[in-house]
C-alpha cells in the first residue's frame, strides 16, 4: 500500500468566481452558484463582503417578485412537518420555493430543524425547492441581515415563493416579520395554555393563526382553541393592511387544512396588492433593514477596532470593580474609536 486511502474521494478546489460569474449563474438558476453566493454573504472576510455587495447590487433589479411567508410557532408545534407538507403545496406547478431559517442560537443548540434536511426527506429532494439553513451566529442582527440578503439572491434565481422560518427565540420573530409579506403563527391545541409563553407582539403581528395537530383525539381541543384565539384576536387593534387576521385548524401530518392556509395567503396577497399596502410594506421593510445594517456594521467595526480590542477588557474590569462608571467607560471607548 502506498499510504493513500483508495476509498477517500478527493474534490478539486472550486475555482474563484468573478462577480459576473456569480450574477450569470444566479440568473441562470444554477443552484451550485447560488449556494456559493449565499456562502459569500455569510462570510465575515472583508474581501468576501465586498464581492457579496457587488453581487447583491446586480441581483437587486431581478428580485422582489416573490411572495415571502414568515412562519413561527411554539416549541413542539410541528414546524418541520408543517414545512415539509405545506412547502410541497407551495412548490406545485410552475412555482419554485426557497426555504430559509433564522436561528441565531444555532451555535449553542446544535442547529435549526433545517440544519438536518433528513427531517424533510421529500421536500429536500423536490426539484422546485431550495432549502438553506441559517448561518450560526451570536448576533440576531447579523443572521437576520444575511437571511434578508439571501432572499434577494433566491428571488433573482427565480424562486417566487420564500418561506422564512424562525427557530430561535426572543426577537427573531420580529426580524422575520420585517422581511416577509405574510406572517403565520402555528399554535398547539389547548386553548389558553399555548398563549402563556407567547409575547403579545408576536400574536399581534400574525396575519393567520393556525392550530396544528388538529387530528385524532386532539381535534376537539383544536376546535376549542380556534374559538379561543378568534376571541383573543378581537382585542388587538385593526391592521394597517386592512386584513382581518384569521384563525384556522390544520394537521401537518395528514395535510388537512393546508390548502386552506395557502388560499388565505394568496387572498391576502391579492387584497394588499389592490389596496397598495403590499408595496408600501416592502418599502418600509427596506428602510428598516437600511437602519439595521448601519447599526450592525457600526457594531462590528467598533468591536473589531484595534483600540477597542486593546482596552475593552481593562475598562470593563474597572467598571465591574466600581472604579469607573459605565457611562465614562463607554465615553472613553467611543473617543478611542472615533479618534
Amino acid at each position: 500500500m502506498n499510504g493513500i486511502n483508495p476509498n477517500r474521494s478527493f474534490r478539486r478546489p472550486l475555482r474563484p468566481l468573478t462577480p459576473e460569474d456569480y450574477i450569470a449563474g444566479i440568473l441562470q438558476r444554477d443552484r451550485m452558484i447560488l449556494s456559493r453566493a449565499i456562502t459569500l454573504i455569510e462570510s465575515t472576510l472583508p474581501e468576501h463582503r465586498a464581492l457579496a455587495e457587488i453581487v447583491l447590487e446586480k441581483c437587486l433589479p431581478h428580485a422582489g417578485k416573490s411572495l415571502r411567508i414568515g412562519i413561527t410557532g411554539t416549541p413542539g408545534v410541528g414546524k418541520s412537518t408543517f414545512i415539509e407538507t405545506f412547502g410541497a403545496r407551495c412548490a406545485m406547478g410552475e412555482n419554485r420555493l426557497a426555504v430559509l431559517a433564522i436561528d441565531p442560537s444555532s451555535r449553542v443548540s446544535g442547529g435549526s430543524i433545517l440544519g438536518d434536511k433528513t427531517r424533510m426527506p421529500h421536500l429536500s429532494v423536490h426539484p422546485n425547492v431550495f432549502i438553506r439553513p441559517s448561518p450560526a451566529g451570536d448576533s440576531l442582527g447579523g443572521v437576520a441581515r444575511k437571511t434578508r440578503e439571501t432572499i434577494v439572491l433566491c428571488e433573482a434565481a427565480g424562486f417566487n415563493r420564500i418561506l422564512v422560518e424562525t427557530v430561535g427565540v426572543g426577537q427573531s420573530e420580529t426580524a422575520v416579520r420585517e422581511m416577509t409579506d405574510f406572517f403565520l403563527l402555528l399554535l398547539l391545541p389547548g386553548a389558553g395554555d399555548d398563549l402563556q409563553g407567547i409575547k403579545r407582539g408576536i400574536v399581534e403581528a400574525a396575519d393567520l393563526v393556525a392550530v396544528n395537530k388538529a387530528d385524532g383525539d386532539r381535534e376537539k381541543a383544536a376546535r376549542q382553541a380556534q374559538q379561543f384565539y378568534k376571541t383573543a384576536l378581537h382585542y388587538f387593534p385593526p391592521k394597517n393592511s386592512g386584513w382581518i387576521p384569521q384563525v384556522t385548524t390544520c394537521s401537518a401530518l395528514s395535510g388537512m387544512g393546508l390548502d386552506t392556509i395557502l388560499e388565505f395567503i394568496l387572498n391576502y396577497k391579492t387584497m394588499t396588492e389592490s389596496n397598495g399596502f403590499f408595496e408600501k410594506q416592502r418599502g418600509e421593510q427596506s428602510a428598516y433593514w437600511f437602519k439595521e445594517t448601519i447599526i450592525e456594521t457600526l457594531h462590528q467595526r467598533f468591536y473589531n477596532h484595534p483600540s477597542i480590542q486593546n482596552h475593552y477588557q481593562q475598562i470593563e474590569n474597572q467598571i465591574v470593580m466600581g472604579k469607573v462608571s459605565p457611562f465614562a467607560g463607554a465615553e472613553d471607548l467611543l473617543k478611542a474609536f472615533f479618534k
